[in-house]
């Protein structure tokens, strides 16, 4: 692991620029257009990308999780997929639009077709970039994604908040996702020596699909029932009703997103590289596990208790009914940094068949609280999702504790100091809303007590992943 140590210090440290900095920019994006639009136009803009990213799985997920765990992919595999995904993302655009109309009917909204005609044209050019982040993941280059990103990022968001200012309403919204990814595309065409060749083997599809097509089965599984919630929602309920629920999502997911997608996104390529080796890839999966909980648990913990002042401050009193979707999903995203870890193991250890198999198994459940959650209300949808994310990370669990015995013991008592240590920081912040203050200062109050109190129990446990972050510090200054 010391050849290696390097490139994925480097790696953490670019992918977590990367996502920090995009986070932010889109952070910031989203709260400016929160305060100019209406929560229905973000909610039609929800329902169509539960279609949009239903789709996209088809064309980023399989074929670049292939690419990145092949140990020896070659500019013929490259190419290869690339024009497997990418005709492959035409013909979805296609049906899609043809079934705009449909979708609409669906949702009793003939203004979602226009919107669903322009919008799906992210499929085909997140097929290329798909094969972009593959190649850039295999070379550890996360820099190159840093640049690409940011300035993607800012440059939709720019003209989003412009059009929103235009009075655009949904189409601010439309134009910044689509221009998103795009910018993004072309920053990196310029940034890495990659291209599609002409070239395309079939015998080396089939191996690589053989692979790839478990993985995006499992994540299109996952996917599915993940946007299976805001259809239901949507269909059953309205798009404002939708709109709170995402909104209430949308900042744990931040969290997760920055902490948990970024090591995962860096480990993926640097686990694979010791699939053979079970020992190793149990040691780099515990310090994953361990990290990960330590920066998420408290962040999770202190936003769950901060929601309303953070809200109000952010986002104005007209999405305070987002505020219990918030504290709800904030304790569902805990159990699903553990999940991440050991699907991630299970991944780079090749066994996608065992990604699949679980996907299969935890639906049913998932399923039954969804379907019963939903005659009660968009509440209880989300008090489900707590329970549901709990099963199902210890569903993920089991298989490691044979493919890399890492049982559940292990894992727990990994997890468990740093779950201690969020407890304890919630009894001191909780007390502080009843002191009725600004929401900035009640804010500023509750950081500055929750990471006095959190740092300083993880000093005196003398928790690996505190001094490993201090000496990581030391190397870069």
């Amino acid at each position: 692991m010391s050849k290696n140590k390097p490139s994925i210090f480097s790696g953490f440290f670019w992918k977590f620029n990367e996502q920090i900095t995009s986070q932010l920019v889109s952070f910031i994006v989203s709260i400016a257009l929160a305060r100019i639009l209406a929560p229905k136009e973000y909610g039609v803009v929800a329902l169509v990308n539960v279609f949009i990213v239903l789709m996209e799985v088809f064309v980023t997920t399989g074929f670049s999780s292939a690419l990145i765990q092949k140990k020896n992919a070659t500019r013929l595999d490259f190419s290869t997929l690339f024009y497997c995904s990418f005709i492959f993302s035409i013909i979805l655009y296609i049906i899609i639009f043809l079934c705009s109309g449909l979708i609409a009917k669906f949702y009793h909204n003939e203004d979602l077709i226009p919107v669903i005609k322009i919008l799906s044209l992210r499929l085909p050019i997140s097929a290329f970039s798909s094969i972009q982040m593959a190649y850039v993941s295999r070379h550890m280059a996360f820099k190159k994604i840093f640049f690409s990103t940011t300035i993607a990022t800012v440059i939709s968001g720019v003209l989003g908040i412009s059009l929103a200012y235009m009075n655009f309403g949904v189409w601010a919204l439309v134009w910044q996702g689509l221009t998103s990814v795009l910018f993004q595309t072309i920053v990196l065409f310029f940034e890495i020596s990659w291209r599609p060749y002409c070239e395309f083997s079939m015998s080396e599809a089939k191996i690589l699909m053989n692979y790839g097509w478990k993985v995006l089965a499992a994540n299109f599984l996952g996917t599915f029932f993940l946007q299976f919630r805001s259809l239901i929602i949507g269909r059953f309920y309205n798009a404002v009703d939708l709109a709170y629920y995402n909104r209430g999502s949308r900042f744990p997911e931040l969290i997760s997103n920055n902490v948990d997608g970024t090591i995962s996104t860096v480990l993926f390529p640097a686990l694979s590289q010791y699939s053979d080796d079970l020992n190793k890839l149990k040691e780099m999966t515990r310090r994953s596990m361990r990290m990960s909980s330590f920066v998420i648990l408290p962040l999770m913990f202190g936003m769950a208790v901060a929601a309303k002042p953070i809200t109000i401050l952010l986002l104005t009193k007209k999405w305070l009914p987002s505020v219990p979707f918030m504290q709800c999903l904030c304790v569902a995203f805990c159990f699903s940094t553990i999940s991440n870890a050991n699907m991630q193991a299970l991944k780079a250890s090749g066994r996608s068949d065992v990604l699949l198999e679980l996907e299969v198994l935890k639906k049913p459940v998932y399923l039954v609280f969804i379907l019963s959650s939903i005659k009660i209300s968009v509440l209880a949808v989300a008090v489900s999702m707590v329970l549901n994310n709990f099963i199902e990370m210890l569903i993920d669990i089991l298989p490691n504790k044979w493919v890399i015995k890492y049982p559940y013991k292990e894992q727990f008592k990994d997890v468990f100091p740093a779950f201690l240590l969020a407890i304890i920081m919630v009894l001191f912040i909780y007390p502080i809303g009843f002191l009725h203050l600004n929401s900035i200062f009640e804010i500023l109050l509750d950081a500055l007590v929750g990471s006095i109190v959190y740092l300083s129990g993880a000093y005196l446990l003398k928790l690996q992943p505190l001094f490993y972050l201090l000496n990581y510090l030391k190397h870069l200054l």
